[in-house]
C-alpha cells in the first residue's frame, strides 16, 4: 500500500505542479519580502488553479491572518505555511478500505459515464489481489452491454471470478447474486459495478439506493463503502459532482481518476475541503496496477518539490 512519497506521484502530478507551483513562484518569487500586494496576486493566480472559489478564500484568509500576525514575513516563509495550510486541509482520519467485522467486505462504485470507472475497478482489484485477497466483480452496469464486457475483459486478465447476466437486466439482482457468491466462495472482497449515473438524474439515483438497500439486506453492513470515480479533468465540475452524489447516497470515498493527464488535479484540494469526504484513491496511469492509496502529505508534498 501507498504511504510515501513516490516518483509515480511526482510523475503523476507534474502538470498540476507546473500550474500551481509554477504560476505562484511567478507572483511570490523566493528571498522577497511580504507584502499585502503579492498576498492579493497570490489569491487572484489561486482562483485560475483549479482549486475551488470557497478553498482559495479558506487559504488566502489563512494567509492573511498569518502575515497581520507577523508569522510570515517572507515568501519563502509564505510557501511553507501554503504547504502546512494544504496539509491540514486536506487531512483525514478515515485512511484506506473500510471492512467488514466478517464475512466479505462489499464495495459499490458509483461514476458518470466517461470518469474511468471500470478501469478503476479494475485497478482496485490488482491492488487488492496483489495483497493476497480474494476479488468477486458484479456486473451491474446492465444498460450497456459494453460495460458488462469491459470488466468481464479485466476479470478474465486478472483472474477474478466475476457474476453478470444479460443487458438490462435488474441490477439490483445482479448485487443480490454477487454477494451471494462471495459468500459462497469465501471472498474478500465484492466489488459491484454500477451504471454511469449522471448525478442529475433522479430515477438513476434512486435505483442506486435500491442496490443499496438489497446489498444491506443480504451482507450484514455492506456495503462498507460506497467508492465515487471523479474524473480529474473536469476540474471544478468534478466537485459539484461530489457534492451532487454525495447528497443523493452515502459516498464514503473518493476515486479520482487520470490525474497524470491533467493540469487540474488541484480540485482534489478543493474537494476534500467542500466534501467531507475523504480521497481514498488515486488513478496515475492507464495501467492496472497504476493505483495509490491516497496520502494527503505525500500529494501536497510533490505539489511543492
Amino acid at each position: 500500500m501507498f504511504k510515501k512519497f513516490t516518483e509515480k506521484l511526482k510523475a503523476s502530478l507534474a502538470k498540476t505542479k507546473e500550474k500551481i507551483l509554477g504560476g505562484l513562484k511567478a507572483v511570490m518569487p523566493f528571498g522577497r519580502a511580504l507584502d499585502q500586494d503579492t498576498i492579493d496576486q497570490m489569491e487572484e493566480y489561486l482562483y485560475s488553479a483549479d482549486i475551488g472559489p470557497a478553498t482559495v478564500q479558506k487559504i488566502v484568509d489563512e494567509v492573511q491572518s498569518a502575515y497581520k500576525d507577523k508569522r510570515i514575513r517572507t515568501t519563502d516563509e509564505c510557501f511553507a505555511f501554503l504547504k502546512e495550510t494544504l496539509k491540514a486541509i486536506m487531512a483525514d482520519s478515515r485512511p484506506g478500505l473500510r471492512r467488514a467485522s466478517e464475512g466479505p467486505t462489499v464495495i459499490l462504485v458509483a461514476g458518470v459515464n466517461g470518469s474511468g470507472k471500470t478501469t478503476s475497478i479494475a485497478k482496485l482489484t490488482q491492488l487488492l489481489s496483489r495483497d493476497g485477497k480474494k476479488v468477486v466483480l458484479g456486473a451491474a452496469d446492465t444498460f450497456r452491454a459494453a460495460a458488462v464486457e469491459q470488466l468481464s475483459i479485466w476479470a478474465d486478465r486478472l483472474g477474478a471470478q466475476i457474476v453478470k447476466k444479460g443487458q438490462n437486466a435488474d441490477p439490483a439482482s445482479v448485487a443480490f447474486d454477487a454477494c451471494d457468491a462471495a459468500r459462497a466462495r469465501a471472498a474478500d472482497y465484492v466489488i459491484i459495478d454500477t451504471a454511469g449515473r449522471l448525478h442529475t438524474q433522479k430515477n438513476l439515483m434512486q435505483e442506486l439506493e435500491k442496490i443499496k438497500r438489497v446489498i444491506s439486506q443480504k451482507i450484514e453492513g455492506g456495503p462498507h463503502e460506497v467508492l465515487l470515480i471523479l474524473d480529474a479533468n473536469n476540474g471544478q465540475n468534478a466537485i459539484e459532482q461530489a457534492r451532487r452524489f454525495t447528497e443523493a447516497i452515502d459516498v464514503t470515498g473518493l476515486f479520482l481518476t487520470k490525474l497524470d493527464g491533467t493540469a487540474k488535479g488541484g480540485a482534489v484540494i478543493g474537494i476534500r475541503h467542500e466534501i467531507a469526504v475523504p480521497v481514498k484513491f488515486i488513478g496515475v496511469g492507464e495501467k492496472a496496477e497504476d493505483i495509490e492509496e491516497f496520502d494527503p502529505d505525500s500529494f501536497v508534498e510533490a505539489l511543492f518539490s
